[in-house]
C-alpha cells in the first residue's frame, strides 16, 4: 500500500467511524481518554497496511482500538499500581437536558466498575452490534457473546442501582 493510499484510506475510515476510538476511550480511560484515543489513532494508523480485507471495516477498527486499550489498561496499571479510578465526569451527554446527561454518566460510570470483557461487550453492544459481529471482534461464539452480555447487564443494572 503507498503511503498515499494508506493516508486516504485512514482518513476515510476517521471520517466514518472516528466515534469508535472515542467512545472506547472514554469507557477504558476516562481520566486519560485524550492519550488513549492518541494511541489508538497511532495504532490503527500503523496497522492499516495489515488490514486484508477479510472483515469489514468497522470490526478491523474495534479490534485494533480495543486491543490497543486493553494493552494501555495493563501497561498503566503496571505504570501506576492504581486499583480505584476515577468515575466518567465527562462524558458528554445525547441530549441537552440534565436528567440526560446523569443518566449517561451513572452509566459509564457503571460500565467502568464491569471487568474488561464484560465492559468490552457492553461497549460493543451500546454501538447496536449485532452478536455476530460482537463475536467476530471479540473472538469469542455468538452464543457466548449471548450468555456473557446477559450476565453483564445484570452485572450492571446492580451497579447502576448503587451510583447515587
Amino acid at each position: 500500500m503507498t503511503a498515499s493510499a494508506q493516508e486516504s484510506l485512514f482518513r476515510a475510515w476517521l471520517a466514518a467511524h472516528a466515534a469508535i476510538p472515542r467512545k472506547i476511550s472514554r469507557v477504558y480511560a476516562p481520566g486519560d481518554h485524550d492519550d488513549l484515543h492518541q494511541a489508538m489513532l497511532v495504532q490503527l494508523w500503523r496497522s492499516l497496511p495489515r488490514f486484508n480485507g477479510q472483515c469489514a471495516a468497522t470490526t478491523w477498527i474495534y479490534r485494533v482500538c480495543l486491543n490497543t486499550a486493553l494493552t494501555w489498561r495493563r501497561d498503566e496499571a503496571r505504570r501506576t499500581r492504581w486499583l480505584a479510578s476515577e468515575p466518567a465526569s465527562d462524558v458528554p451527554a445525547t441530549a441537552p437536558d440534565g436528567e440526560n446527561t446523569e443518566r449517561i454518566a451513572r452509566l459509564y460510570a457503571a460500565i467502568h466498575q464491569l471487568a474488561a470483557a464484560d465492559r468490552t461487550l457492553v461497549l460493543l453492544l451500546l454501538d447496536q452490534l449485532p452478536y455476530s459481529e460482537i463475536a467476530e471482534i471479540t473472538g469469542l461464539t455468538p452464543n457466548a457473546v449471548g450468555a456473557r452480555l446477559t450476565r453483564a447487564r445484570a452485572r450492571l443494572a446492580q451497579l447502576i442501582e448503587q451510583i447515587p
